[in-house]
């Protein structure tokens, strides 16, 4: 199946994720069952971090993970990343102080630079996913870690349909409510058609030189929730 025109074309991506900025937390928290927001806390939470640790929030929205891991861990250093500038502004907004705007498969960093990567739903928006993963290691540093949270294609073929059907749904809606265009919501279960099932991830972050510590499966292995260490 053909990936959506916006994943292909990084010009429409950040014009997509221009527009959807303001609405970003809220439609989160829609989609999620109001879930989002704890997932998250809990992949901060079970995340093995020096106190003084140096993470990447990539594709950071508005800095949902950099917010929680300075509630836990108040002298680290989280630094906000998203290929989007309004993004980016929105989490510097938020009170975040380091914000860079760049692209997972060509991240602006050095090599062996971050004790932990977090990725909150941005691994399904790139265009070659094995690229950006073996950028994220390049960054980690040896034994750091990286938390990814996204959504997934459900393994049982009728719970995909009806899990599509109902992002579907829940897009056009609020993409015509909130923006007068089905469009800027309705791309997501458009991008999820040929994506990965939690299985397929699991094996390619094996073959990308990570050891899954755990991994947790929400709403019929629709969202996943990995924690993983690099080898």
């Amino acid at each position: 199946m053909k990936a959506p025109a916006e994943r292909q074309d990084s010009r429409l991506m950040r014009e997509m994720f221009h527009t959807i900025a303001p609405r970003y937390d809220f439609i989160s928290r829609v989609l999620s069952f109001g879930m989002d927001r704890r997932w998250k806390r809990l992949g901060v939470a079970k995340a093995s971090l020096p106190g003084n640790a140096l993470v990447l929030d990539l594709a950071c929205g508005t800095g949902d993970f950099s917010k929680l891991v300075l509630e836990r861990l108040p002298y680290s250093t989280p630094v906000a990343t998203d290929i989007t500038e309004r993004m980016v502004q929105l989490a510097r907004a938020a009170g975040l102080k380091d914000g860079v705007c760049g692209d997972a498969a060509a991240l602006p960093f050095a090599a062996d630079s971050f004790d932990c990567v977090f990725i909150g739903y941005g691994l399904r928006n790139c265009p070659d996913v094995k690229k950006a993963i073996r950028e994220i290691q390049r960054v980690t540093k040896p034994g750091g870690s990286m938390v990814n949270i996204d959504f997934f294609l459900p393994s049982n073929l009728i719970l995909r349909r009806i899990y599509l059907g109902y992002l579907f749904a829940q897009g056009a809606l609020w993409g015509l409510l909130l923006h007068g265009r089905a469009r800027v919501y309705t791309y997501l279960p458009d991008s999820l058609r040929n994506f990965l099932t939690m299985p397929q991830f699991t094996a390619l972050l094996d073959e990308s030189g990570y050891s899954i510590v755990n991994a947790r499966s929400y709403i019929f292995g629709g969202i996943g929730l990995y924690w993983a260490t690099k080898r």
